[in-house]
């Protein structure tokens, strides 16, 4: 199944990936070879446990046909009339790899991928391709569909890709260096311009379509049924809670495992307890600015430490049915936003509950998201791809094989430049202490 949501973060997904470029410069000589090599994995995930052997980088111009045996203008399939090829469609492939790598490797603890896996009668291999060759559709479709509403990659984007580019050059020392890691993540320069320029106008689409003063820009309607029925948040409170067990001593059951509830106080602080929290519930009641007063109270006398406490909560917190005891969830949603309950009594000791407005705002930009990726599927659908002989031809497992020899050549590279810099350095601070001995 393609992941949509990368559309949206393309810019971090490339930034990341390539960012450690800097550890080539660094004069503290504290970037390890091992530390550039999760760089040059892309995901910076390395699981195998055999070395492959390095590539012969040294006539190599096209890293696609070394990898792949096909060369990166190869058109690999079509979609609205214009060519997908094997240079976009390799990208990511190599990303969905990468991610799975890193899944079987740190939670199965395997080497090598399970190619032949069948779910649903598809392979894992067969995934791969059809989600890679989705996304590369994707990144296809875009520009064109930008392009009928009358958008252009904004000149901010393509100063801030080109500031990017000279920077990671310099970073890198030599155009060489920067293109053999960019081949380690199956890019190249014209690439990685070319997936920020639709990363910038699939965002003037999305605020087109969805943003604010946009045909489809969300109601508060739409707003609540996201948050309380796609999200399952019930209600966002306060709360004081004004302890009667002491929550440092847990009760254990027999085999020695916490039951869920804690020692009681004893009766007279118990007392002292209560009365201070009907003190402070008064106070409330007859307060001209409850909510002002709630804040000072709260932040003054709560005993909640935890991540719905005061402290840590100071602008209330949402909850999912069944998440609080129920004493508290069934007062909190017998309130309306702005109403604070009486005394509520739970396991814990004595809360004063105040129910707040869902905060529609915090979730406008997951749920123009979610929106955005419905349309992006809809595209898809609206405008199928046709794929090329050339697409049958490329072997998941092979390529990888092939580009994990390119990134072991990679390493080497990084890790040689890495030691020459940190024995540069050594050098001029073992000068420097020399001419102040004298």
């Amino acid at each position: 199944m393609m992941n949509f949501t990368r559309l949206g973060a393309l810019s971090l997904s490339i930034v990341l990936a390539l960012s450690t470029l800097s550890g080539c410069q660094n004069q503290e000589g504290s970037t390890s070879s091992s530390s550039n090599s999760s760089s040059v994995s892309g995901s910076g995930s390395d699981t195998s446990t055999t070395t492959p052997a390095p590539m012969d980088l040294t006539n190599v111009t096209d890293p696609y046909l070394a990898t792949a045996g096909v060369s990166g203008d190869t058109v690999i399939a079509t979609i609205d009339g214009s060519d997908i090829t094997v240079a976009q469609y390799l990208y990511w492939l190599t990303y969905g790899i990468d991610s799975a790598m890193q899944y079987y490797g740190a939670m199965m603890g395997l080497t090598d991928l399970p190619w032949d896996t069948e779910s649903d009668g598809v392979t894992l291999e067969e995934t791969f391709k059809k989600s890679a060759l989705d996304t590369a559709a994707l990144y296809t479709l875009i520009p064109n569909i930008a392009a009928r509403e009358g958008l252009t990659v904004s000149e901010d984007t393509m100063s801030k890709i080109q500031s990017v580019l000279d920077t990671m050059l310099a970073d890198a020392g030599s155009q060489e260096l920067l293109d053999h890691m960019l081949w380690s993540s199956a890019l190249t320069s014209d690439n990685y311009i070319s997936m920020f320029q639709t990363n910038d106008l699939n965002y003037q689409l999305k605020e087109v379509m969805f943003g604010e003063n946009a045909p489809n820009a969300p109601t508060e309607e739409q707003l609540t049924n996201y948050i309380t029925n796609d999200l399952g948040i019930a209600y966002r409170v306060k709360h004081i809670l004004i302890k009667t067990v002491d929550t440092n001593s847990p009760i254990l059951d027999e085999e020695g495992n916490a039951t869920g509830e804690y020692t009681p106080l004893d009766e007279a602080t118990v007392a002292e307890k209560k009365a201070l929290a009907e003190d402070l519930l008064l106070q409330l009641q007859s307060a001209t600015d409850k909510e002002t007063l709630f804040d000072e109270l709260m932040n003054q006398y709560s005993e909640d430490t935890d991540s719905t406490g005061a402290v840590n909560s100071p602008d209330g917190y949402e909850a999912q049915l069944g998440q609080m005891v129920a004493p508290f969830e069934e007062a909190s949603l017998a309130l309306q936003p702005g109403e604070i309950s009486g005394l509520v009594e739970s396991a814990f000791g004595y809360h004063i509950i105040l129910r707040l407005p869902l905060d529609l705002e915090a979730y406008r930009d997951s749920y123009i998201a979610k929106q955005m990726e419905q349309q992006q599927t809809q595209w898809l659908e609206e405008y199928p791809i046709e794929t090329t002989e050339a697409y049958e031809t490329i072997d998941p497992s092979d390529f990888y094989s092939q580009l994990s020899s390119l990134r072991a050549t990679v390493e080497t590279e990084v890790a040689a430049i890495n030691e020459t810099q940190t024995g540069d350095s050594s050098q001029a601070e073992t000068g420097t202490t020399s001419s102040q001995s004298e």
